[in-house]
């Protein structure tokens, strides 16, 4: 009797597995065929314009904090994939899972959609929190599953509630909201590039050189206009010897125009989210972490890794770089 007990408990636990199995497959293939509806609800131009409302308030300052912790986190998470990298797993762990931006009232929505319209797991905020669990759903639907494999299954099936892969979740949301900071940092550097091609016919991928070009148009312009012989006598005279501003001119012109753009990324995925859709950038990001989702539900590797991050600080390397050899010459 007990040899045939342990015989029914190791085909229950076979059967179990292989419901499971099943059951995931049809979750990630659930999760792949939203993929393009859920985009069209959250980043086309009137959806962004929708959930970017949020963003008055608190967020005018998150943003400004966020972007100024942009390095700090590339760092920690640089430093987490050295740690990874030489064997030591925990620590690298630790440190990719730290975060360092503030959530902003946007960011908080779309990981709300991305959780229960999206994944359609269990999920909580402070004020509301979404019940439904999915996967759960997908494994006790199975047509296979009997009162013999119910303890079985709920040894092994309601993954969404075991801790380590809530944490995984957690990195993965993380991971993707930093891709919202990189966008926001990437559109104040397009804005800027923008306006000193169009404006001054230069190249300025920050603010760091948006702002002595226009601090030296505007000194250019005073001095035009307050010369004692006229403007016309001004403009010629100074067009032989051009008028640079002061440094403390400088640094006031090129710390506003930051401050200003800062405030200003809270709103900037009004442009952007609709643009990376157009693009299809959403919609390849997504896929990313559905393939992702796929792994670590079956057991192998599952890290969510995004590099936009890495984009915009180049373009900060070269802005402070232009700096550096305007300032020398």
């Amino acid at each position: 009797m007990g040899e045939d007990s342990r015989t029914l408990a190791s085909m229950n636990r076979e059967l179990a597995e292989a419901v499971v199995a099943d059951a995931t497959d049809r979750y990630i293939d659930a999760r792949r065929a939203r993929v393009d509806t859920f985009i069209d609800r959250t980043f086309s131009l009137s959806a962004a314009m929708e959930l970017h409302s949020r963003a008055a308030g608190w967020d005018l300052l998150r943003a400004p904090a966020n972007l100024a912790l942009a390095v700090p986190h590339l760092t920690v998470q640089l430093a987490g994939s050295g740690a990874r990298a030489v064997g030591m797993k925990r620590a690298g762990r630790w440190l990719g899972s730290r975060r360092l931006f503030f959530t902003s009232a946007v960011g908080r929505e779309v990981e709300w959609r991305l959780m229960t319209e999206f994944l359609e797991l269990p999920y909580q905020q402070p004020s509301r929190s979404f019940e439904r669990d999915a996967l759960a759903e997908a494994i006790f639907t199975d047509p296979r599953v009997d009162e013999e494999l119910t303890r079985a299954l709920m040894e092994i099936g309601r993954r969404a509630e075991d801790p380590d892969f809530r944490q995984w979740l957690t990195e993965t949301l993380s991971s993707y909201a930093t891709t919202r900071v990189a966008a926001a940092d990437l559109a104040n550097a397009l804005i800027s590039a923008g306006v000193g091609a169009i404006a001054f016919k230069q190249l300025t991928p920050g603010m760091l050189s948006l702002g002595p070009a226009i601090a030296n148009a505007a000194s250019q312009t005073l001095a035009v206009s307050s010369f004692p012989l006229g403007a016309a006598a001004g403009s010629l005279w100074y067009g032989m010897l051009p008028v640079s501003a002061s440094a403390a001119f400088v640094a006031g012109v090129t710390g506003s125009l930051m401050g200003i753009a800062a405030m200003l990324t809270a709103f900037s995925g009004v442009l952007t989210d609709p643009l990376q859709r157009r693009l299809g950038i959403h919609r390849r990001r997504l896929n990313r972490m559905v393939d992702a989702l796929e792994r670590e539900l079956t057991g192998t590797a599952g890290r969510f890794v995004v590099r936009d991050h890495y984009v915009a600080r180049i373009l900060d390397l070269f802005d402070v770089l232009r700096l550096a050899y305007q300032t020398g010459r």
